[in-house]
């Protein structure tokens, strides 16, 4: 097509421009108007709400000839005469709403008349069903609840600017319904993993945001300054060290759901700010961990979806079955063809690296470069739910050590759609052992490596004191929640997340 017939098409399929600012005016003088009528609706202290619109839908037979009261946005309005409609949107859905000039009231009819889309009502009327079979309210009371007065997206197009639905998620809200059910899911997600983990014994509990030492992860954290301490401190990147401080305390089966902070990019899989499961078991290891983790996932999909086999991004996933469990040098093996069982040094890593172009750091070691490895050649093949076992001592540093082989560690991350979707330990109980480690680590922050862990001295000190042999795990809730969602992005998922502020 020549560029003057595509800009004539072009012109033909416009919508036709509106003028939003005078819009937004007339809002104004209607609630003006209202105002000095005496009519305002912002002095309405609370409507009685007796039913959402899904429950009357759900159970037509029950409700048919009852009168209910209904409150939510007017999401339409068709205006005929002594009769119109509009469709009233609540949390739970939305409803027809049948509104006649000699029911309603002649006064009242020519108040509703003038009502925007956007306002927000309380209907009173009778359930019916109109000829055309659609179930309704007979509206004999309309309350003006609260006076809209923005300008809603165009209804036929709805609000699906990506930037804007993030920063405005309240209009997203109002104006996608699989928005508020991926948020509705969320909540009933977080829900369930409580009920699950509160049936086998474990306690809830809250520990410490602000903190002098970030350990517990890899990850650099956001710093702040307490101005009566005079004193600078860090936002937490995990719950670990303070909850295994309980398992010292005794307190055996601990977990915790809360936000951690970590100053890293942003991606689709990546938020500064994310809200993270992490739980500790008394008396058993990583084994007993992948078990736990097994089975909650399993539960979780099936009370709030209704079944174990999803799908996400178009692709079958069955919790169901069995998870599959596999080294990380075997996941190697399988899918980079190559052995580190054969490589005997740093330097013999490296070699292998520079040949298959993998980019490392003087400072890597082998097992460094073993999970340069993995995250290059195993992690886009795990699609299906994957626990991966065994991870080098020196990307483990709180876990314990393989007593067959202390180059490894009893450690597993689970990965689904080739995500990392938990990690778990072993946990390192030994204290004479956590200072070596923690010492690697300060000498690593100290060539530079802004991810390490730093020496934690009461850490240390609880350590000391005893603590059992231990199974912990962390699990990003938001990932949990795009997977059983079919969410692409974590932002997809957290109702406000993390923007670069607009100038």
């Amino acid at each position: 097509m020549n560029p003057v017939a595509e800009e004539k098409k072009n012109e033909q399929n416009a919508q036709p421009e509106v003028n939003v600012n005078e819009l937004i005016k007339v809002k104004r003088q209607k609630l003006a108007d209202l105002q000095a009528a005496n009519k305002d609706p912002f002095q309405i202290m609370k409507y009685d709400v007796t039913n959402h619109t899904k429950d009357i839908k759900d159970n037509f037979e029950e409700f048919e000839g009852k009168v209910v009261s209904i409150a939510g946005r007017i999401m339409s309005k068709r205006v005929m005469g002594k009769a119109s409609f509009m469709n009233v949107q609540d949390k739970l859905g939305n409803i027809q709403s049948y509104v006649q000039r000699d029911v309603l009231g002649e006064e009242p009819y020519k108040d509703f008349k003038k009502y925007d889309i956007g306002d927000i009502v309380g209907v009173k009327g009778e359930v019916f069903k109109t000829h055309a079979g659609e179930i309704s309210v007979r509206a004999s009371e309309i309350t003006l609840l609260s006076k809209c007065l923005q300008v809603l997206p165009e209804k036929y197009h709805g609000l699906t600017d990506t930037d804007t639905r993030y920063r405005q998620r309240y209009v997203d809200l109002m104006m996608n319904p699989e928005v508020r059910d991926t948020f509705i899911k969320r909540s009933m997600i977080i829900r369930e993993i409580r009920n699950f983990l509160d049936g086998r014994d474990f306690i809830e509990v809250e520990t410490p945001v602000l903190t002098k030492n970030a350990g517990g992860a890899a990850a650099r954290p956001f710093m702040t300054h307490h101005n009566s301490l005079d004193e600078d401190l860090n936002l937490r990147i995990s719950l670990e060290l303070y909850l295994k401080r309980l398992i010292v305390g005794g307190l055996e089966r601990v977990y915790e759901i809360g936000r951690v902070f970590r100053n890293e990019g942003l991606s689709v899989r990546h938020n500064p700010e994310f809200t993270l499961l992490e739980l500790y078991q008394a008396y058993t290891d990583y084994h007993g961990m992948m078990d736990l983790t097994e089975d909650l996932f399993r539960t979780v999909a099936k009370n709030v979806l209704g079944t174990t086999v999803i799908s996400y991004d178009g692709v079958e996933i069955d919790l169901g079955k069995p998870f599959e469990r596999i080294t990380m040098l075997d996941a190697v093996k399988k899918y980079a063809n190559v052995d580190f069982n054969e490589i005997k040094s740093d330097e013999e890593a490296k070699a292998i690296a520079k040949e298959h172009h993998i980019a490392f750091e003087d400072r890597h070691k082998k097992g460094d470069i073993l999970n340069l490895f993995f995250e290059e050649y195993v992690e886009e093949n795990l699609v299906q739910p994957t626990f991966v076992l065994d991870h080098p001592v020196e990307i483990s540093p709180l876990t314990k050590k393989k007593p067959e082989n202390p180059d490894y560690t009893e450690r597993f991350e689970l990965f689904v759609t080739k995500r990392e979707m938990a990690n778990a330990y072993s946990e390192l109980n030994d204290p004479i052992d956590q200072r070596e480690r923690f010492v690697a680590q300060e000498a690593l922050k100290a060539a530079g490596d802004e991810e390490a862990n730093s020496m934690d001295e009461d850490f240390l000190n609880a350590l000391a004191y005893g603590m059992p042999p231990t199974g912990g795990i962390g699990i990003g809730i938001d990932r949990f929640v795009m997977l059983l969602t079919d969410s692409a992005a974590i932002r997809d998922v957290l109702l406000f997340p993390t923007m670069k502020t607009l100038n």
